[in-house]
């Protein structure tokens, strides 16, 4: 693993260098309070579920990845692309203004575009896998039973979840409505499907059976 300053942070340790600290100070100006816990709590879920799997990697890469992924994700998004792909692009941006090459740079862009597509982003690099994992364990559950029961309280006791079932699904309802084109191929369509008045997704059945082409 990363041979980098640590700190403890809710029981667990965490890099502690100055663009992990910058990422904490960006995330929390950007996101809601709300946001900024779930995404706090989705590094540090990463960051447990490396060390209980014994995973290397790049310990900046996954705390940036995740702290930053969800900078987009608010009910003032306006697109014009779906908010994974131009949250993706600010905290690609982010790191390279801090001195990220450009490898690392693209699995940052990779762990925020891929972050609620864990289908790819599970089966991606070491940093991307670890970032979608933790993300998805404090949005849906996934692999809950890897952190111990008492490591989870003390995480989710030191930043609270402050409603963010009722305050996430509110923000995929917006884009929903305001930008309903980039919703189609990824998980924001269940919530205008189930949530949204007059919310209808094209199908891709159409888009093949429509296509210009005479076979």
């Amino acid at each position: 693993m990363d041979a980098i300053a640590r700190r403890t942070l809710a029981g667990v340790s965490v890099p502690d260098t100055p663009l992990v600290g910058r990422a904490i100070e960006h995330a929390r100006q950007l996101c809601e309070p709300y946001l900024f816990n779930h995404v706090v709590r989705s590094w540090l879920f990463a960051v447990r579920i490396a060390q209980v799997q014994n995973i290397e990697h790049d310990g900046e890469v996954v705390a940036v990845g995740t702290l930053l992924h969800d900078v987009t994700l608010n009910e003032t998004f306006a697109g014009p692309r779906r908010f994974e792909v131009e949250g993706a692009d600010l905290a690609r941006a982010f790191v390279r203004q801090g001195g990220f090459d450009e490898r690392r740079a693209q699995l940052i862009w990779d762990s925020v575009a891929l972050n609620s597509t864990p289908s790819i982003g599970l089966y991606k690099e070491a940093e991307v896998a670890l970032c979608t994992a933790g993300i998805c364990l404090d949005v849906v559950g996934l692999q809950y039973s890897l952190i111990s029961a008492a490591e989870i309280a003390r995480i989710v006791g030191e930043f609270p979840r402050l409603q963010m079932k009722r305050r996430m699904t509110r923000c995929f309802c917006h884009i929903a409505k305001v930008n309903p084109e980039t919703t189609y191929d990824n998980f924001a369509r269940d919530f205008g499907e189930r949530f949204v008045a007059g919310y209808k997704a094209p199908s891709s059945v159409d888009f093949v059976m429509n296509t210009p082409f005479e076979e």
